[in-house]
This record gives C-alpha cells, structure tokens and sequence, in this order.
C-alpha cells in the first residue's frame, strides 16, 4: 500500500476534507466504471459511487492499513451494487441483459463495427452472469486485482473465488458462443429472405 494513501486516510480520519478530496479524485473514475459494469446503469453508477465515497469518508475510522485501500472501497462498491441490483431485480423484475442492452461503445470502439459488436456481445454476456461470478471476474479481468485481494474484498475463501472465476469465465465462454451462434443464424436468415443464399 503507498504511504500516501495511508497518510491520506490519516488525514480523513482527523477531518481533513482535502484528503478526502483527492481519495476522491484518485478513485472516482474507477469506481464509476466499476459499479456500471455491474449494473449496467451509467447515472446508477454514479449515484452508487457518490454513496460509495459517502461511507468512505463517514467510515474512516473503520478502516485498518492492513489491507490496500483500493481493497476497502472496491468492497464497499460492490455491496452496494449487489444490494441494488437487487432491489432492483424485487421492484422492476427486469432481467439483467434488459439492463445491459442500454450499453453504448466507447468512442475507439465506435470506428471497428468488428470489436464493437464483440464488446457489446461481451457486455451482454457478462450481464447475464450471476453477481456471484460477475463481480470476482470483473475484479480480477477488468480490474486487474489478484484472487487474494478478491477473497479479502468479498470475505470469501480464496479457493471460493478461484472457482467461481473458473465457473464465470465458463459460463461467460458458453454466453458469447450462444450469442455468436444467433447472430450467425440470423445473418442467414437475412441472407435466404434477400436471396443470397
């Protein structure tokens, strides 16, 4: 863990609300990115990210520098993505690849049909993973954190989330080839109306 993040939470701890404001600064767009990979959900993501931040700061005391501080919030934003997904899931009974569907491309991937395709299928897929395996694969492939901080996060056995990632990753390969067999299907299909084939 760096020093200065130490130092930093330090200083929030005293009430220090500058240092509360670069944590902010350093973390927001990660976490932003975080929550709506699980939701699906640009505007809920920020407002769950804000919350986020809220508990960072009203819970500093809380935390203990034996764990990294990316760790600590990461935990904190994926509780309460969970918790809203399924209040969500009571209230609408949406399914999630509904929600997923809302998933625009970044502007890089706007100029490759190819992998903007691909990476809307990915999205979808990944959508429709149980949060059980969404989150340990998003913060291990996306994220880039180890199976350790991943058990430390979720408070899980690192042997739990090793085969929930193997499982997810799974499960996702079986979504993407079943996405891919549908388009494929479809394309012939427009292909015989059109009289090409």
């Amino acid at each position: 863990m760096k020093m200065d993040e130490q130092e930093l939470m330090r200083r929030i701890q005293g009430g220090d609300d500058a240092a509360f404001e670069e944590i902010v600064t350093m973390y927001k767009n990660r976490i932003v990115n975080y929550i709506y990979r699980l939701t699906g959900d640009y505007e809920r993501a920020v407002e769950l990210s804000q919350e986020t931040f809220m508990r960072v700061y009203f819970k500093a005391n809380r935390w203990k520098p034996v764990a990294p501080l990316s760790s600590w919030i990461y935990a904190i934003a994926g509780n309460l993505a969970k918790t809203d997904l399924k209040k969500r899931r009571r209230a609408v009974q949406m399914p999630l690849d509904d929600l997923h569907d809302q998933v625009s491309s970044g502007v890089a991937l706007r100029e490759d049909p190819v992998m903007n395709s691909m990476v809307k299928r990915m999205r979808t897929a990944l959508g429709t993973l149980h949060p059980r395996y969404r989150i340990p694969i998003i913060l291990k492939d996306i994220e880039g954190f180890t199976q350790e901080e991943i058990a430390e996060m979720l408070k899980k056995p690192v042997g739990t989330i090793k085969a929930r990632i193997s499982r997810g990753r799974g499960y996702l390969r079986q979504a993407m080839e079943k996405s891919s067999t549908s388009i494929k299907f479809a394309t012939e299909n427009r292909e015989l109306e059109n009289g090409r084939v």
